[in-house]
């Protein structure tokens, strides 16, 4: 049975397996592999395998790192989407987007530069050398 969603969410979230209530207030990094969903606050860095959910009204502050994130609420910061971005028409993002995949709604709020990744299962930005990735991006 699909999941039921109110109408002001995405159709097609998976399954949410953490949630951060509107009134949770983290600093620090937050590390996870599969599904996170947050609605308070946080400060500091997001390094996920996983899908991000950023719900209408949270305040990020961090470089946020996901496979798939959706963005309904502010993150000032950069992001890498190593799969795909989502910005919903009540997100704002104020920093640079690396991504394979990107869907912006009307009326966000984008000020920063954007990167498509066109091979990103075989580049680690983080890992790799300037020299890799300028040479993998050069080659797809």
């Amino acid at each position: 049975m699909p999941r039921q969603t109110r109408s002001d969410e995405p159709k097609d979230l998976p399954r949410i397996l953490t949630r951060l209530g509107t009134d949770t207030n983290l600093k620090g990094t937050l590390r996870f592999t599969e599904s996170v969903e947050i609605s308070g606050t946080l400060e500091g860095k997001i390094i996920a395998d996983g899908f991000l959910y950023i719900k209408e009204g949270a305040s990020i502050t961090a470089d946020v790192r996901a496979r798939d994130i959706i963005v309904g609420g502010m993150v000032h910061g950069n992001i890498e989407a190593t799969g795909r971005l989502e910005i919903l028409a009540t997100g704002k993002i104020y920093g640079n987007v690396r991504t394979a995949k990107f869907r912006v709604a009307d009326g966000v709020v984008f000020e920063g530069k954007c990167e498509m990744l066109r091979d990103s299962d075989n580049i680690d930005v983080f890992a790799a050398p300037v020299g890799r990735v300028k040479e993998s991006a050069q080659r797809v």
